[in-house]
């Protein structure tokens, strides 16, 4: 049912109630996860002694799961089963993927089998990452009408990347103390305290209605999905490579490189996250991504912390309203019956991109050094760019 009192031009915050059970349950979720992120790459690199490449291929192997089985399967449970089951079953695989990590840990002294079940943590992650997200998106709809679709997105965001911007400085001073052990101890503890909260929140009835197959729903988001693609290669070389950068240039820890992203994703939700509905997924996005790519080649150039910083931070801001911009124009692509499998495969192309950003930017740092990933992350946004102009001048697909 549709929150009353709500219009599509009101503020962000004309949505803060109806769904702060659910971003609660999203942002403690998350926040074993952004304390992984930081560590999870010294894990490979510096206690495994694998190389740069390696690195990207870990970080970004969670995003060839979710991207092959995590998206479709959750759209699929959260249309058929209801979000809020989709919400506890990856909930559930989150804590199980502290429990790999632990495993890892036993194995350090043999680093090809410490790093293969490394991987196996991540790959899980890939699974367990959908089921939450996809499950918060349409439970937040549900809630509050699908005109209200760019605040829904906004919030869920803002929850994702808060987690990970405090999770990241937590994670690395857990690290520093406990080793990565502690990182998996967190990672099991953490997302038990959401899944309480989950269980608690009354769920939302799924949509009646004959369901079209996936790949016919990846088809009718394929604009605004490409467009995703190529703007998540920056927040992805951020997430995979900012610690490598650091450590090169003797930047010391790279966590306050993740916080600014993540405070420049929430303030720009906070100031302008209601644009979306009110003006145009599109148009929105079209300045975002341009904005991101500054960011971008403030990192590449760099020449201290401050500014790689400053740039995480554009990157951040920008890349929040991309994402919510291109999300609503594809949301409102799908019937609703459909709304859960067009979430999933709207953010299919962003597992994409993070799949492809891990090994061409270990392949890119190899041989061109590490800070040339944020040059490529660059050129992708302002690609996406041109895609959201042709958005603004074509007409948006509506139906299967």
């Amino acid at each position: 049912m549709t929150a009353k009192g709500h219009n599509p031009a009101g503020s962000l915050f004309s949505a803060f109630v109806p769904l702060l059970p659910i971003t609660a349950a999203v942002f403690i979720g998350f926040f074993a996860m952004g304390m992984a992120l930081p560590v999870v790459p010294r894990q490979v690199h510096d206690t495994l002694g694998m190389s740069a490449l390696m690195v990207g291929v870990v970080m970004g192997s969670q995003y060839l799961t979710s991207m092959l089985l995590g998206r479709g399967w959750s759209g699929t449970v959260t249309d058929t089963r209801g979000p809020r089951r989709a919400m506890l079953v990856g909930l559930l695989g989150a804590a199980c993927v502290g429990g790999v990590y632990f495993i890892s840990v036993a194995f350090v002294a043999q680093p090809s089998l410490s790093l293969a079940v490394l991987l196996a943590g991540r790959l899980l992650t890939g699974v367990a990452e959908p089921f939450i997200i996809t499950a918060a998106l349409s439970w937040g709809i549900a809630r509050v009408g699908v005109e209200h679709a760019g605040k829904v997105i906004g919030w869920v965001g803002m929850a994702l990347f808060a987690a990970y911007g405090v999770g990241a400085p937590a994670g690395a001073a857990v690290y520093a103390q406990f080793g990565f052990a502690g990182i998996a101890a967190a990672t099991v503890l953490v997302p038990l305290a959401a899944f309480a909260i989950a269980w608690r929140i009354r769920g939302a009835a799924p949509s009646a209605g004959v369901r079209p197959a996936f790949y016919k729903v990846l088809g009718i988001v394929k604009l605004p999905g490409l467009a995703l693609t190529l703007s998540s290669f920056g927040y992805a070389a951020i997430n995979a490579f900012v610690v490598l950068l650091f450590v090169q240039r003797g930047w010391g820890s790279a966590a306050l490189a993740f916080t600014s992203m993540g405070a420049g994703f929430i303030v720009a939700r906070l100031l302008v996250g209601h644009l979306p509905d009110k003006r145009g997924g599109a148009k929105v996005a079209a300045v975002c991504v341009a904005i991101e790519a500054v960011g971008q080649l403030m990192i590449w150039a760099a020449p201290n912390a401050l500014v790689a910083c400053v740039g995480a931070a554009l990157t951040g801001g920008g890349y929040a309203l991309a994402f919510q911009g291109f999300g609503v124009e594809a949301v409102r692509r799908a019937p609703p019956q459909s709304r859960g499998a067009a979430t999933g495969g709207y953010v299919v192309f962003q597992d994409f991109s993070m799949a492809l950003a891990g090994p061409l930017g270990g392949w890119l740092a190899l041989h061109a050094g590490v800070d040339v990933i944020y040059l490529a992350g660059a050129i992708g946004a302002l690609a996406s760019v041109g895609l959201a102009v042709a958005m603004m001048r074509g007409p948006a697909a509506r139906g299967l």
